[in-house]
């Protein structure tokens, strides 16, 4: 998700009506021949303290698009780009691709037989200008210039060795195109973010009864070995681990080549992926809670076993490769939620995602074969491990529901509303509790035993969660949770909106809004958003029932525009969003004059309310610029 600018970062500090043009571009044409290459340069020279975007620099900000005009005479372009500087943006807080002073683009014009003449080239930029502390929006312009065709032109000169690090941006683009949208591409934030969860993920799951008895079978392998002393040890360790990490490297570089570059950002909201994701999850919950085992065939690891019998490097690496799939029946529903949640963030984050959980599963068999003396210290397998996977079994059914609320929001079914969601969760979340405190007779607890603190407590969390979980049916928010369940229909969060400010939102009609905004002399407030969105949920139920935020909007005219649902009106809304800002991530608002001109942008979730309320201040006193 991308983080929200402030006031101070959108807006330039000039007098209304007047418009900084810190970019001037120019269009010099080398003459050709009939059938052969015209060489272009487009150069763009910025003003002091100002900046360019790359072709190819990651949103939210504006990567700049370079177009060629149709004209009959030009069969092709390619565009090649000059190396852009790569640094942390403080307007945007990830790292950017930018052009400062001066930048040249190059074009190659292929020139049909029948050319001749003076032929008027126009090559129309769409970029963003910003400075340490302001972005100008995304602004057009058309750099022109002659193109003279002869026969006895001179040929076109050897590329300038300054050029020799340019990049192709369009390879036989066709006039009038731009090159392709870049992919989106993980945030730092994001990055860090990601790893330390699925870090966490990697050490829980060492408590899962596939893996905790592995410990000291396992330990006793790299001990026991009469060829090694303590670095041999700790070597052989490093490559048992090594293994591990390798099988769940390659499982997050499956995840992002089967789903693609673009895929990776829309699985969120695929009904398809969705639903297989849920069976998934819906297996794996039954093995857990006793109705079947999942495992590798026994071929397999009686193959790989083998193999890592044989010692030496190798031998060890395999064993770690064994090991991991020999306890993917209790591992995977952690990897499962994992890759699920990366793959929404970008194309490195799946491969990122494993690496650090796979890390997080190995860390302990490395400390403890470096520090052996602790092996005592840890506790015994008992009856704590059937009892785990009892509870996971339970949770992993309250995560299938959610990915099965997903499908049902994005195709408009409607039949897993707010109220049946939250009573299965409720249940759902009773059920751990109610069983570790022995009323539920499931594997791992007998009738007679007692219950100890640790188990007590355990259960009583599962019920004071599960009865929060209560008011939510009657449409009473729930905070953060409120991302990842239902939203209840639109008048309930708009009643609870302090300050009497009740929200009117009109779907998928902008042509309407903008015609009511127009007649009414208010601006519009297009939210580009998602039925499967978290982060749009959250948004809507956190953000916008402020009593600030929401006295506000009410001085606009509110129209949600829905991109992931499997209507033509999803894909006519992405379209536009994706033309006319250049990104497909949701949320994003907008702010649009009467004429449907942008006087504002806000990308992605924010948790700081006077950053949105900025934003929304912005629209109802600026009433110009167009994008």
């Amino acid at each position: 998700m991308f983080r929200a600018l402030p006031l101070t970062l959108l807006l330039c500090s000039v007098l209304p009506g007047q418009r900084l043009d810190p970019i001037k571009w120019a269009l010099e044409i080398d003459p050709a021949r009939p059938g052969g290459t015209a060489r272009a340069r487009l150069i763009a020279t910025m003003d002091a303290g100002w900046h360019l975007y790359s072709l190819t620099t990651p949103p939210p900000p504006r990567p700049t698009r370079i177009a060629l005009a149709d004209h009959p005479a030009i069969g092709g372009v390619k565009i090649f780009t000059p190396p852009a500087q790569r640094a942390l943006d403080p307007n945007f807080h990830s790292e950017t691709e930018t052009y400062d002073e001066r930048a040249v683009f190059l074009l190659e014009l292929e020139l049909k037989p029948d050319a001749a003449g003076e032929i008027p080239i126009a090559v129309e930029v769409r970029y963003q200008a910003c400075d340490d502390t302001r972005c100008l929006p995304p602004t057009r312009r058309t750099a022109e210039a002659v193109l003279r065709v002869a026969a006895e032109a001179p040929a076109p000169a050897a590329v300038p060795a300054d050029y020799q690090l340019y990049s192709p941006a369009a390879a036989s683009a066709p006039p009038g195109s731009a090159p392709p949208a870049p992919a989106p591409a993980a945030s730092a934030g994001g990055l860090l973010s990601l790893v330390p969860v699925a870090f966490g993920f990697g050490l829980l799951a060492v408590f899962t009864p596939c893996v905790f008895p592995m410990i000291p079978i396992t330990m006793s392998y790299f001990l026991n070995r009469p060829d090694s002393g303590r670095a041999g040890t700790l070597g052989h360790a490093a490559l048992f681990c090594g293994g591990i990490i390798a099988l769940f490297s390659m499982i997050g570089l499956a995840v992002t080549a089967a789903l693609g570059p673009f895929g990776v950002v829309r699985v969120g909201s695929n009904p398809w992926v969705n639903g297989f994701i849920a069976v998934i999850f819906f297996v794996f919950a039954l093995s857990l809670l006793g109705a079947f085992e999942l495992s590798i065939p026994s071929s397999v690891l009686t193959l790989l076993n083998r193999k890592s019998e044989q010692g030496g490097i190798a031998g060890t690496l395999i064993m770690g490769l064994a090991f991991s799939l020999s306890s993917f029946a209790c591992v995977g529903p952690f990897v499962g939620p994992l890759l699920a949640a990366s793959a929404q963030g970008g194309r490195l984050q799946p491969i990122v995602g494993m690496v650090s959980f796979a890390a997080g599963l190995s860390l302990p068999f490395f400390f403890l074969a470096a520090f052996p003396s602790y092996l005592k210290r840890m506790p015994r397998s008992g009856g704590w491990l059937p009892r785990v996977k009892i509870v996971m079994g339970f949770i992993l059914l309250a995560v299938m529901l959610k990915y099965l609320s997903s499908v049902d929001q994005v195709l408009q079914w409607n039949l897993l509303t707010r109220e049946r969601f939250l009573a299965a969760w409720i249940v759902l979340f009773a059920m751990p509790g109610l069983y570790l405190l022995g009323f539920v007779r499931l594997e791992g607890v007998s009738r007679d035993e007692p219950v100890g603190l640790g188990r007590l407590f355990t259960a009583l969390a599962f019920l004071v969660f599960s009865i929060s979980l209560v008011p939510g049916i009657w449409g009473a928010r729930l905070g953060e949770l409120d991302a990842y369940v239902p939203l209840p229909a639109q008048a309930g969060f708009s009643a609870a909106s302090a300050g009497g400010a009740s929200l009117t939102w009109s779907k998928n009609n902008l042509n309407d809004a903008l015609a009511r905004a127009k007649s009414e002399g208010k601006p519009v407030l297009v939210s580009f958003t998602g039925y499967a969105c978290t982060n749009c949920h959250w948004m809507k139920a956190n953000m916008f029932t402020r009593p600030e935020i929401a006295r506000a909007m009410s001085g606009f005219v509110l129209v949600e525009l829905y991109t992931d649902g499997a209507d033509p009106a999803s894909e006519e809304n992405q379209r536009l969003q994706e033309s006319r800002f250049q990104t497909v991530a949701i949320p994003y608002y907008a702010i649009l004059n009467g004429d449907g001109e942008t006087v504002a942008s806000f990308p992605g979730l924010t948790r700081k309310p006077e950053e949105f309320l900025d934003f929304l201040n912005q629209g109802a006193t600026k009433k110009g610029d167009a994008s």
